[in-house]
């Protein structure tokens, strides 16, 4: 069994999508748990293909918060993804 990184995104009320960068492969669902099995679906589909690129031996992504200075558009921007303090 193989492991790779998963990305989840909310994208909007009840959607979110997931992403795997080391398949380049992403998918959606309304929770998410869809969201993560459509992906391992979508992956388990893409590796039955005989031209598949599957990348060697597991990964261990770490991912983590980073947070920026404020910019004058997103100081009052109601859709964007910043932590403003």
């Amino acid at each position: 069994m193989l492991s790779f990184s998963c990305i989840i995104t909310k994208e909007k009320e009840n959607l979110f999508s997931a992403w795997c960068p080391e398949m380049e492969l992403a998918s959606q669902g309304k929770a998410i748990e869809d969201a993560k099995n459509n992906l391992v679906e979508a992956i388990e589909l893409y590796m039955e293909d005989e031209d598949a690129v599957i990348p060697k031996g597991d990964t261990e992504s770490m991912m983590t918060i980073i947070r920026v200075n404020n910019h004058a558009k997103t100081k009052n921007c109601q859709s964007c993804r910043v932590v403003v303090q």
